[in-house]
């Protein structure tokens, strides 16, 4: 039998219950697991490893929304609009990317977050998600947004369970039965 992912017990799956963890509100964010730092560092959505990362999210996506329902940006709009974008890595290893567009002051929205599958359940999504949040409130925004698909359920859990509350399409989005749009204050 072979031992859990980082040494965690299955009880223990997220990284809070496992180690607790801190975050600093500046470009990087280190947690140990396992003695091997998990850090999140801002980086060009055309690297080798975000393109990579870019690439499994737009797989993951395609047999599961058309493209008119699939809103989430290239690499190269990702840098034509000035995405913020960082990616997660544990022990040097991508593990997973996320984005966040400001709109002035009045909202950042989310873009492209995305975990590989060996890493889910582990809390990195978490991670990133505040992660971006801190990056915002540096950037004296209050309001988180986002766009995710109905059928991405894990997503929807996390952002449920952090505190995001349903609202309808915003910016340029416009109803979509396939979507679903979340919004969050940010102290």
């Amino acid at each position: 039998m072979s031992a859990p992912p980082f040494g965690l017990n299955p009880p223990a799956r997220s990284l809070k219950a496992a180690f607790g963890y801190s975050l600093f509100q500046n470009a990087e964010t280190r947690i140990t697991i396992r003695r091997m730092p998990a850090i999140i560092t801002p980086e060009r959505p055309d690297t080798p490893d975000a393109t990579a990362l870019i690439a499994e999210l737009e797989a993951y996506l395609e047999p599961l929304y058309p493209l008119e329902s699939r809103h989430g940006y290239s690499v190269e709009k990702l840098i034509a609009e000035g995405v913020a974008f960082f990616l997660i890595r544990d022990g040097g290893a991508p593990v997973g990317c996320g984005g966040i567009q400001l709109f002035g002051t009045e909202y950042g929205e989310i873009k492209r977050m995305y975990v590989r599958p060996q890493f889910r359940g582990l809390g990195f999504a978490k991670l990133m998600l505040n992660h971006l949040a801190d990056y915002a409130r540096s950037q004296g925004v209050r309001t988180l947004r986002l766009e995710t698909g109905i059928h991405q359920h894990a997503a929807i859990a996390l952002y449920e369970q952090t505190g995001f509350q349903r609202i309808p399409p915003f910016g340029e989005y416009r109803d979509d039965p396939l979507s679903r749009f979340y919004e969050k204050r940010i102290p």
